[in-house]
């Protein structure tokens, strides 16, 4: 079965490594797959080195990028003629941009055949996976609704299969915003390479020496893209009442921001002004996450929308309790709530849930999570075993494998009916043909 998978960029970020693992795992002898990846924008670091370290080499479409552009119209007429020239059986579309202009394509690749004058389009599959989506949090209020009219109507006219990386996430998408029909998605949890992660005990001291960090220093880490959705400048108002706390003012609490991006110097200008400058470290990008999660004591995620972040499900990997605003799939990922506190937060089963974009709650939720080390340890030891239960790469591409096999079975039986009535309509004629001969000799002998 030939695969061609296609992403927008692959920039520093969960999608990026899921598509990554996708085309590495699925080959031969069974599959045969093809990364096919946009152009990285400035400010964006590349995970190019991630794919050649799996053993990927991705085909790059130069004119693929996030932003809209006039280019995109080259970008489809490559995919096309890609497309044309692979003649894949599946093409699986990874992230809003891809899955606008890889769709597009494939509804050309589709019916651009001659064979759609007897009715046989071109036999192609067409899946798209919502790592998170646009639908609010991005754009303003008339590009959000053209963008969600747009992806309603490729539900429609192209897609076979909607994969969404949680259960709230599918809610979101198909319930609150009318994508899509309900026998279209499937619910694919994200997974990773759980074995990356395993000598976690052993690794906690190298990144803490690095940052000069004492034995008893509590750090407090974000991990993402210094972007505006990634809402970094929360995290920071949030570290600014954390410091004001009574009951935590004189903890040695460290706050570290692990990630680039263009808000960088923006968001460093910020925690100067909040008086955080010894408090706060910009750590940048880092390639080694096995040896910076563990140096970790709590990680905390700010965003305003996600799918279900990656960050989150590494922290708990390497036993690192999280906090996080309740926001797309961070709310299976945490758990059923266990509690309320007064102040706004909630103890889900696997972490702390903030509910609104809050800093004063947010901070009211860390210095809960700093205060209680069982809470922590309690908190980290379910977060792990969840993870190794639900969240790794085997399970992963056993799922995608099952919906592919599932797709192409339909194709296999729509065929199979096809030939039953096509050796119907060839006996058909035969006997007409038969019957034909028969008369013109019964004719032939009256004579």
């Amino acid at each position: 079965m030939k695969i061609v998978r296609v992403i927008a960029r692959l920039n520093v970020g969960g999608p990026a490594k899921h598509v990554v693992w996708l085309t590495a795992g699925l080959q031969p002898p069974n599959f045969h797959s093809i990364l096919v990846a946009g152009t990285v924008p400035p400010g964006e670091e590349d995970m190019g080195y991630f794919a050649a370290d799996q053993g990927v080499t991705p085909c790059f479409i130069s004119e693929l990028s996030r932003e809209i552009s006039p280019k995109d119209l080259l970008s489809i007429w490559k995919l096309y003629r890609l497309f044309l020239r692979e003649r894949p059986d599946i093409v699986h579309t990874h992230t809003a941009k891809a899955g606008t202009v890889g769709r597009v394509a494939g509804w050309f690749y589709r019916w651009t055949t001659p064979g759609v004058f007897i009715g046989r389009p071109r036999e192609c599959k067409f899946i798209h996976t919502y790592h998170g989506h646009i639908f609010h949090g991005y754009y303003g209020r008339l590009k959000t609704r053209t963008f969600l009219t747009i992806e309603k109507l490729l539900a429609r006219v192209i897609t076979d299969r909607i994969v969404v990386v949680s259960e709230q996430q599918r809610g979101e998408i198909h319930e609150t915003f009318g994508v899509g029909r309900s026998e279209q998605f499937s619910v694919v949890p994200l997974g990773l390479d759980l074995g990356a992660f395993a000598d976690w005990r052993n690794r906690r001291a190298s990144f803490r020496r690095e940052l000069g960090a004492a034995a008893d220093e509590i750090l407090v880490g974000i991990v993402g893209r210094l972007t505006e959705i990634k809402n970094v400048e929360m995290f920071l108002d949030a570290a600014a009442h954390f410091k004001k706390l009574n009951e935590v003012e004189s903890l040695p609490v460290r706050f570290v921001v692990i990630g680039d991006g263009s808000l960088r110097a923006k968001l460093e200008q910020q925690a100067e002004l909040l008086g955080l400058s010894s408090a706060v470290v910009f750590a940048g990008n880092r390639t080694d996450p096995e040896k910076f999660y563990p140096a970790l004591d709590l990680v905390a995620l700010t965003s305003r929308n996600e799918g279900t972040p990656l960050t989150l499900i590494e922290a708990m990997a390497n036993a690192r309790p999280v906090i996080s605003t309740a926001v797309g799939g961070v709310v299976d990922l945490l758990g059923a709530p266990q509690a309320m506190d007064e102040q706004g937060y909630v103890i889900c089963e696997r972490g702390v849930s903030v509910p609104t974009i809050d800093a004063t709650t947010f901070a009211a939720g860390l210095a809960r999570l700093v205060l209680d080390g069982k809470l922590r340890e309690e908190l980290a030891n379910r977060g792990l075993q969840y993870v190794a239960q639900q969240h790794s790469k085997e399970r992963l591409l056993d799922d995608i494998r099952g919906i592919y096999d599932e797709v192409s079975q339909r194709t296999e039986v729509r065929d199979q009916k096809s030939d039953v009535r096509g050796e119907s309509e060839i006996r058909g004629r035969m006997d007409v043909g038969s019957e034909a001969s028969n008369l013109k000799s019964d004719l032939r002998s009256q004579i």
